[in-house]
């Protein structure tokens, strides 16, 4: 870490609690800024500077293909931290913008445009409040960004459909929902249930020190996806779930070989805004 990194985590507890859209916008900023340096040395290499990876599975957009073709598109990633799909979409001929809550991300997003002369502008903003006008972009995408740390997710779709151009592409990878019945553990503890998957009472970490919430992830079922993307006028046209490669030994948080093997890890949704 360089001299004016964040510091670490501090001790928390966990809670399950409802939690509105100003906490959980309160804690994930700060959060974010914190965890910024550790994330980026332990999975920049993983990611790539200029790479495009829905989830820690590997499965990357070269693959998979969701946003279709880049080359001339105005594309915005919501979530974006340092930067590395939207330097991935601008060496392929899209013009990338990023935007995330994160200021150390946004740092890190800087430093790698300087290391490969690949520039992404940036702002520091939130997915319900996107700061730029009707009609702006062709494709709007986040990759495990912004969206399971936002509460008020009617508003972060609605806004995406209203950046967006008639016809424009959206897409987004996720915590794949069936995953909140388990346990966070990368090991055989996490393949027992342990609770309701319609239990959609967010994931709170609390500061031991200050009692202050530090962290929030918000669970919805892939039904409340569903119904989300439809209500917001967009036509679902893909829905992939990662299966974990053979050979495939990393370790992310929570995804591991040992229950990728036998349960979904990430689900990526793509859709289109109807004309």
């Amino acid at each position: 870490m360089d001299a004016d990194a964040a510091p670490a985590h501090p001790p928390v507890r966990v809670e399950r609690r409802p939690v509105d859209e100003a906490e959980s916008r309160h804690a994930n900023g700060p959060d974010w800024d914190r965890y910024a340096d550790e994330y980026q040395a332990t999975h920049g290499e993983f990611l790539g500077d200029a790479g495009f990876v829905w989830g820690p599975e590997g499965l990357t957009e070269a693959e998979a293909g969701i946003l279709g073709d880049v080359t001339g598109r105005d594309v915005l990633e919501v979530g974006s931290g340092a930067g590395q799909c939207s330097r991935w979409v601008r060496d392929r001929g899209g013009r990338s913008y990023g935007l995330d809550l994160s200021h150390r991300q946004l740092q890190h997003s800087r430093r790698i445009d300087l290391d490969t002369g690949i520039a992404v502008p940036s702002v520091l903003g939130t997915a319900t409040h996107l700061p730029f006008a009707d009609d702006s972009f062709d494709v709007v995408f986040s990759s495990f960004g912004a969206l399971q740390f936002v509460a008020d997710i009617e508003r972060a779709v609605a806004e995406t459909a209203r950046v967006l151009r008639p016809g424009g592409r959206y897409a987004f990878s996720i915590t794949h929902p069936t995953r909140w019945m388990f346990p966070d553990d990368p090991g055989e503890p996490g393949l027992v249930a342990s609770q309701s998957y319609w239990d959609r009472t967010p994931y709170v970490e609390i500061d031991d020190l200050t009692g202050v919430v530090s962290y929030v992830e918000h669970h919805r079922t892939l039904g409340d996806w569903v119904a989300l993307l439809a209500g917001a006028g967009f036509r679902i046209t893909d829905l992939l779930e990662p299966e974990w490669p053979e050979g495939h030994d990393r370790v992310w948080g929570g995804w591991s070989g040992t229950r990728g093997r036998y349960t979904p890890g990430t689900a990526i949704f793509g859709a289109e805004l109807r004309d």
